[in-house]
């Protein structure tokens, strides 16, 4: 096992705090925007065609809203108290409701175990990151590197067009300093993630497919 990254420049903590908060927000507000969207149709006394379409708007983009809830709730959030350990079975249920769809599937070999929380936020961020990689859809399969207490992971994407998106595998790496902006500060905050649990997370082409691996 490799020894952790070399730690680039650090953002400050109210802004790191600050920047995941926007990550947060910005992965709600295309569900909750379409459930205010849906009121308002509802309140302009519709055509029943019309109110049957507002009320499967609301309650679809409810359920997405409440699945990417609890999935930053476990990937972004405290999650317990210090040394808490999360079931990976948790996880699992967390990451399909937030991920799968009609175009994006996972395949999940890992057992049904308790694990540290910081290694489970890292798993859930390792699947954040290889999603991207895949943006016309396709399957993520997770594997286990070792076992115990010190499993680490391994994410396969593959899709069409699989490709490595600009920048992410330097935040990972710690080449590239911190961007100041939600989108850049999930890998940074991944590399974290990493290095408290003793690792670093490489990102990098194999075959037609994308590796996200924590060792």
């Amino acid at each position: 096992m490799s020894g952790p990254s070399t730690p680039g420049p650090a953002l400050d903590a109210l802004e790191l705090a600050a920047l995941l908060c926007s990550r947060v927000c910005h992965d709600l507000i295309s569900p909750v925007g379409a459930i205010v969207n849906g009121l308002e149709v509802l309140d302009d006394n519709p055509k029943p065609e019309d109110r049957d379409f507002a009320l499967d708007l609301i309650r679809k983009s409810a359920k997405t809203a409440s699945a990417r809830l609890q999935f930053c709730r476990l990937a972004f959030g405290a999650a317990g108290s210090a040394g808490a350990q999360i079931d990976l079975g948790d996880a699992q249920a967390m990451a399909r409701g937030h991920i799968e769809d009609a175009k994006t599937s996972i395949v999940w070999n890992l057992p049904r175990v308790l694990l540290p929380k910081n290694r489970v936020k890292l798993l859930l961020n390792m699947l954040i990151i290889a999603q991207q990689t895949i943006p016309r859809g396709g399957t993520l399969t997770v594997d286990p590197i070792g076992e115990g207490d010190v499993m680490s992971f391994r994410v396969t994407a593959s899709g069409l067009n699989a490709r490595l998106p600009q920048h992410i595998a330097a935040l990972l790496s710690g080449d590239q300093p911190p961007a100041t902006d939600a989108h850049a500060v999930q890998p940074y905050y991944t590399r974290l993630l990493a290095q408290a649990c003793g690792l670093s997370v490489s990102l990098a082409p194999e075959g037609e497919a994308v590796v996200v691996a924590a060792s």
